[in-house]
């Protein structure tokens, strides 16, 4: 997302940030993608609503890249 008066960057991820991404992200990272809140974005995962595959890893949730970069219509 684009600020139109000054072109500056103001959230979510480029193209090519988001195709550099590893195998599976933190939860900050997949709601950084698709532009969600981090109280929203663990709110969903705690519910096992949140948009894309997540992985519970003892505390930690991880979401699925490759299921983040489908729903964002980039997948290869």
């Amino acid at each position: 997302m684009r600020d139109n008066t000054t072109g500056s960057r103001l959230a979510g991820m480029g193209r090519e940030e988001l195709l550099a991404l590893p195998a599976a992200v933190d939860l900050d990272t997949g709601n950084r993608a698709l532009g969600l809140g981090r109280s929203k974005g663990y709110e969903l995962a705690k519910r096992g609503e949140y948009p894309c595959k997540v992985l519970r890893m003892g505390k930690a949730y991880r979401v699925v890249t490759a299921d983040l970069l489908n729903l964002l219509g980039l997948a290869a």
